[in-house]
């Protein structure tokens, strides 16, 4: 029997937390990051099969318009990793602007629907 596929939930603040369960009982052994620094070591040691991540934008963003900049351009070098991110509508453009530069599999907007939540993560565990 194979060891679990990981999954990484990232910034678990707003959406991303309340799936845990969920996540388990599909068969990925879960870890939790909420600082987005150690999130982007745990990539380049040992990269998740996927990554669950809060996507949001403030304007008062220095030198990005995400949270997830640093780490999506981590994960850019593991392609094996699945990046799913859960974002508000309002951040539709912005999410839209960085996608266009840095791969993000899978966007769901909340409220998350949970079958198409569950179905997008059953077809990753199949490949």
């Amino acid at each position: 029997m194979s060891a679990p596929s990981s999954l990484l939930m990232v910034n678990a603040f707003i959406g991303t937390a309340g799936y845990k369960k969920l996540y388990q009982e599909l068969g990925y052994s879960v870890m939790t990051e909420w600082s987005e620094r150690k999130a982007i070591s745990l990539v380049r040691k040992s990269a998740p099969a996927v990554i669950v991540a809060d996507f949001y934008h403030q304007t008062d963003f220095r030198d990005r318009l995400s949270n997830l900049e640093s780490l999506l351009a981590a994960v850019q070098s593991a392609p094996g990793t699945r990046v799913l991110v859960f974002y508000e509508p309002a951040h539709q453009a912005v999410l839209d602007t960085v996608s266009a530069r840095l791969r993000i599999d899978a966007a769901l907007c909340l409220p998350v629907q949970e079958t198409l939540l569950r179905d997008t993560l059953l077809s990753w565990l199949n490949k």
